[in-house]
This record gives C-alpha cells, structure tokens and sequence, in this order.
C-alpha cells in the first residue's frame, strides 16, 4: 500500500511539472513570436523617413568664415531641432560645376539649399528639369513654384557698419574690397559710402562711385570670393594709399583683408558672420562686422518646409526691419560708447523708414545725407 501510495504521488507530481513546463514554454512562444514579428513590406522607418536637406556652396566652401559656412550652419540647426537630416555638402570651385552639383544634390534631397548669386541661372535650369523637388537659394530671386529666394537688404548693414567707419578713420580715408562684382556686393559697396557720408563726408568721399558703372577710387573689386591672395594685395593697396579702415565683402577671400590689416596694424571690418569669432586671430584688427543673418533664413526657410509651408514662388528680402541685417555683436574695445549711440540712431531711423539707404551705385550717385 504504501508503495501504491507513493506511485501514485509521483505521477500526480510527474502530472503537474510537466503542465508547468509547458504553460512556461507556450508563453516562452507567444513573447518570441511578438518580438519576431516583422514590420509588412514598403513600411518605412524613423530614419527613412526624415527629410534629406542638401546644401552646395559657391566659390568659397562651406569653411570661407562667412557667408557659405552661415547657410550650412542653419542647416546643422535644424538637423538638431527640427530633427531633419542633412547631406553631405558640395562645394562648388567654378560656375560651371554649379548645375551638375544642383542635379546630383536635389536627387537625393528633398530640399537643396544653394549660396550665391552666381548659381541663379544653374538653380533656375534644374529647378525645371526637377519639378517634384523644392530648392531655396540665397542672394537671388528666381521665379519658378518650387523655389524659395531669400535676399537681404546688405546696404542697410552696411550703412550703420560705414557709420562706424567714419567715425573712427584717423586719416579721413576709408576703403571697401568686394569680390565678385553685381548687385548683391554693389548693395555692400553702396551701403557703407551712404554710411561713411552720412557721418564723414570727407572720409566717403573716395567711395564715391565717379558713375552708375564706374567704383570710386578707394573700392576694389578682386573678382573671386576665395582668393586670399587677391584680397590681400588689394587691401595693401588701400592701406598704402592712406586708408586705415577697409570693410570686406568678399566671403573667404576676405581673410586676406585680416592678414593685410594684422601686418600693417590697421582696422578691418567684417562682413556676413560675426567675424572676430570665426577668425579669432584677426579680432584685434576687426573693429565690427556687418552681421547678414543667413543662418537664421536657412533654418527658418526648413522649418516651415518641414511644417509644410514651404512658399515656393515667393522672394524674401530681409532687412533691419526683418532683422535680417545688423551689426554684429563682437564690436573692438577701441570704439566708444558715443559712436554705437549713434548707430542706434541710424538703425532705428532706418528701421522706421525715415530715410532709405541706396543700394546702387545710381542711387548713390543723387544721395544725400540724412541729418539726425
């Protein structure tokens, strides 16, 4: 009996481990199955499913410390807040690589930014050749649906940077170096005479152009906004013929302006970026920079393309009202308090349309002056 007993204790024991090995293993399955289970064909994930954002730059590369590293910048900000993804970069060394660079970047972005106003008519041809895809461009206005130009107001900038300017030449003569000649830098050059004027007229007057074609005779123009070089030897120029203030619109080029100026110990102004911080070994020598806020145009052209209000067709032109031009924060210790009062001035002046600063050489010409 008691051998029946314990036989028939083991089988119930035997009855029950195997019930618990197998429940145990039935819901072993089910959790495999749930975490194998595969996500149907032609579903895309997260990272598929970012927006790809392109950018090519103009002659001078995304590192020029200007205006081509700004526009890439904005793009780097919206990779880390708005989640988008960026490309890698292609920078563009002559006019002819511009369409082939717009082609192979918008074919794998679904929105291509592009810096200059050399690259208008390359943009303009793709943007046709690639209806489905959205482009923006920087320093051009390019009438077509899917393409959105953002312009600036440079001579506004210009002007407050051109007032502290002549105030502060020693020698009442100041110059300007712009790279490639066209509307955009000859809104640069326009700008600052107006400013020099308004303040100095002695100082502004060889920035006077002699006609609506011809600059005045302490303007320089180098032709490339990459060749240090060029832009230092033209910047020894002016220094040498009695100048002790030069603004730069060149782009990376303009680093040869901060060379010239470091040797011969004489001022510079910067243009685009806040240039005593990106090339720190020029903030002595720089005492402003005209600030053109290129970042902020990018970033904010992505945003609202990622919110689906990407306004293709449109032009923007982005001024001190906008506040899309500015003096830059970084000012040199050697400028006083009183002539910064006075930009305010300016700038607010401006900013309430009492006056409009020119930005050709046309309107340079019948300038006069504003009295505050």
């Amino acid at each position: 009996n008691k051998i029946f007993k314990g036989g028939v204790k083991m089988k119930k024991f035997l009855a029950t481990a195997l019930a618990v090995i197998l429940a145990a293993s039935m819901f072993t399955g089910c959790g495999k199955k749930k975490t194998e289970e595969k996500k149907p064909e032609g579903t895309k994930t997260e990272e598929q499913t970012k927006l790809k954002i392109g950018f090519v730059s103009d002659q001078g590369g995304i590192n020029d410390k200007s205006f081509n590293q700004l526009a890439w910048e904005g793009i780097g900000k919206a990779e880390k807040e708005l989640g988008v993804e960026k490309n890698n970069p292609i920078e563009s060394k002559q006019v002819e690589q511009y369409q082939p660079n717009l082609k192979t970047m918008a074919s794998n972005s679904d929105l291509t930014v592009g810096a200059g106003f050399m690259m208008a008519e390359a943009m303009t041809e793709v943007a046709k050749q690639m209806p489905d895809k959205k482009f923006a461009i920087v320093d051009a206005s390019i009438d077509s649906p899917n393409v959105l130009s953002l312009l600036f107001k440079e001579q506004e900038g210009s002007f407050l940077v051109g007032v502290i300017a002549g105030k502060m030449t020693k020698t009442n003569k100041v110059g300007f170096i712009g790279g490639v000649e066209g509307p955009v830098i000859n809104r640069f050059e326009s700008g600052f005479a107006a400013g020099v004027m308004a303040v100095n007229p002695e100082a502004g007057k060889g920035l006077m152009p002699i006609d609506e074609k011809t600059p005045g005779k302490t303007v320089k123009y180098i032709d490339s906004f990459d060749n240090v070089g060029k832009a230092k030897e033209a910047a020894k120029m002016l220094y040498n013929d009695g100048c002790d203030i030069v603004f730069h619109a060149a782009g990376g080029a303009g680093n040869g302006l901060f060379e010239a100026a470091k040797e011969m110990k004489k001022y510079a102004i910067g243009v685009d970026a806040d240039q005593a911080q990106t090339v720190p070994d020029a903030k002595d020598v720089i005492l402003c920079s005209m600030q053109k806020k290129v970042d902020v145009a990018v970033y904010d052209a992505i945003k609202n393309f990622k919110d689906g209000k990407f306004e293709g067709g449109k032009t923007m032109n982005l001024g001190i009202k906008e506040d899309g031009v500015d003096v830059a924060p970084t000012i040199n210790p050697a400028v006083p308090k009183e002539v910064m009062d006075e930009v305010a001035k300016y700038k607010e002046a401006i900013k309430t349309d009492k006056f409009v600063v020119p930005g050709t050489r046309k309107e340079l010409v019948n300038y006069k002056a504003p009295q505050l």
